[in-house]
């Protein structure tokens, strides 16, 4: 084999700077648009879920961003739902299965009016707000969705948390008839998250119950759901069944499942990366080319002063 060293090389058989770097761009433009391709093509081998009721006393809130919404095609094709499936169009596929009428909620811990409450009666009597958020996905995708709820404050300040509430924590529903992703042995079952207590208190952060002006489809979280936008989208907890008010932090499935990879604020960052990717840039579906991240998936203004005090890459 010939070696050839430095010396021997002729300048004009050196590869122009250039050359290279437009060279290492198309490589890495190449690489976005067959991995558009991929997601696109998942978009579109999937049905998207069937519309379902028009939501009455919905109104439009100052809060959301002016951004270019995503399809409902979009929206309810591309999900993260663990229980029905490790696949990003799992859920659109198998989550039909799932009952959620009727659907109550257990209020527990410390507060003042612990209960089993029905959805209808905790939305009876509430004015709405179409709120488009961005969600931002771990796996570097996001979406512009516009979410119909209600903040988590209202519903927080009605069951009367005591002095010793510190955090609040969510469970997901689980039923191994319903959801068949809720069998896999890598997940610490069931799925449960939370938040800090002046986290959930935000005004940004609410419990949806649609979609487009629509109930929710099952697959994005049927029938009330957490959306929290300046987080990771594993923390917005679908087909919540628990409220828990707690002095601990909780303990949440993601931090026990894979504890080097998650943490328990997930606050969007990019100067965190996951061990296994990079979380300086995301790619807004359907889009061929990335986009850098923004830090609090663009909520700064409005959410960074609830960590200044923090580390935010060890507190990740």
């Amino acid at each position: 084999m010939l070696i050839r060293r430095p010396a021997d090389i002729r300048s004009s058989e050196i590869t122009d700077k250039n050359v290279y770097l437009n060279r290492r761009a198309f490589l890495r433009a190449a690489g976005a648009a067959a991995m558009s391709a991929l997601g696109t093509k998942t978009l579109e081998a999937q049905q998207a879920a069937p519309h379902g009721r028009q939501l009455e006393n919905v109104r439009k809130s100052p809060l959301s961003t002016t951004e270019k919404l995503n399809t409902w095609g979009h929206i309810t094709t591309y999900n993260n739902f663990v229980e029905f499936g490790p696949d990003k169009a799992d859920p659109a596929l198998k989550a039909s299965r799932m009952k959620t009428s009727p659907w109550t909620i257990s209020v527990e811990g410390e507060c003042a009016k612990p209960g089993v409450m029905n959805v209808e009666d905790i939305l009876k009597g509430r004015t709405l707000e179409e709120r488009i958020y961005r969600l931002r996905c771990v796996e570097a995708w996001s979406l512009v969705i516009p979410w119909v709820g209600f903040p988590l404050a209202d519903f927080i300040k009605q069951v009367e948390p005591t002095s010793r509430a510190k955090f609040i924590e969510f469970t997901t529903h689980y039923d191994l008839k319903q959801m068949p992703g809720a069998s896999s042995p890598a997940y610490r079952w069931p799925y449960i998250d939370g938040l800090r207590m002046d986290e959930a208190m935000h005004p940004l952060t609410i419990l949806a119950v649609g979609l487009y002006g629509e109930v929710l489809p099952n697959q994005n979280g049927a029938p009330i759901r957490l959306v929290v936008p300046w987080k990771y989208g594993f923390k917005s907890v679908k087909s919540i069944v628990r409220i828990r008010f707690v002095e601990q932090q909780p303990r949440t499935l993601w931090t026990l499942t894979a504890p080097d990879e998650y943490g328990f604020y997930a606050n969007v960052n990019p100067e965190v990366d996951h061990p296994r990717w990079s979380q300086a840039t995301e790619r807004r579906l359907p889009e061929f080319f990335m986009r850098k991240t923004v830090i609090f998936n663009g909520y700064a203004d409005q959410v960074a002063r609830l960590y200044r005090s923090m580390d935010l890459k060890k507190n990740f």
